[in-house]
């Protein structure tokens, strides 16, 4: 009898999930070379977890709180401040809007945001989780989550331009 492989399902786990932890990171940090470092060593901790990981009730759950903890670990040290790869230039969209631009204004001004709103703000509104979730995913209260994302939503609506928030139909 041979022993079992310590990494059953967490190959095949991280392939299936891969695609969605990388568009969560990239929401969380704004690059895309980063969200793939936040996703392997997300998936580096798992896989040392995953005896613990693969007995957890929602995995996915476990896999999107191991993600957002080691984006918040890394915003607390100084390296990603001196290595930034994305270029220096923000210089403003041009006066003609497309979803797409509006989409661009969106993720900027996200990546604006301290790093437990950005967190907050991607995981209630692109993971669509309820408080209470956030609130054990980050480790705070429930009223910690509400003022932090009323903190990040005021905060995007300052930033964001006001006919990037208007109906059409307020505009015609």
């Amino acid at each position: 009898m041979g022993a079992v492989p310590v990494d059953t399902g967490f190959t095949d786990y991280v392939t299936e999930r891969a695609p969605w932890l990388r568009k969560v990171a990239f929401l969380l940090c704004g690059d895309w070379h980063r969200a793939d470092d936040l996703v392997q060593t997300a998936a580096t901790l798992l896989y040392t977890n995953w005896h613990r990981a693969a007995r957890a009730g929602n995995l996915d759950g476990y896999a999107r709180r191991t993600l957002v903890n080691t984006f918040l670990a890394e915003q607390r040290t100084s390296w990603w401040r001196l290595v930034d790869l994305r270029p220096a230039d923000h210089d403003p969209p041009p006066a003609s809007r497309s979803d797409l631009e509006s989409a661009l204004d969106l993720r900027a001004a996200i990546d604006l945001l301290p790093p437990r709103q950005r967190a907050t703000v991607v995981l209630r509104y692109f993971c669509d989780l309820p408080v209470e979730e956030v609130a054990k995913t980050l480790g705070c209260s429930a009223g910690t989550v509400k003022s932090q994302t009323s903190r990040a939503v005021e905060t995007l609506r300052g930033l964001l331009p006001t006919e990037s928030l208007s109906t059409p139909e307020a505009s015609a």
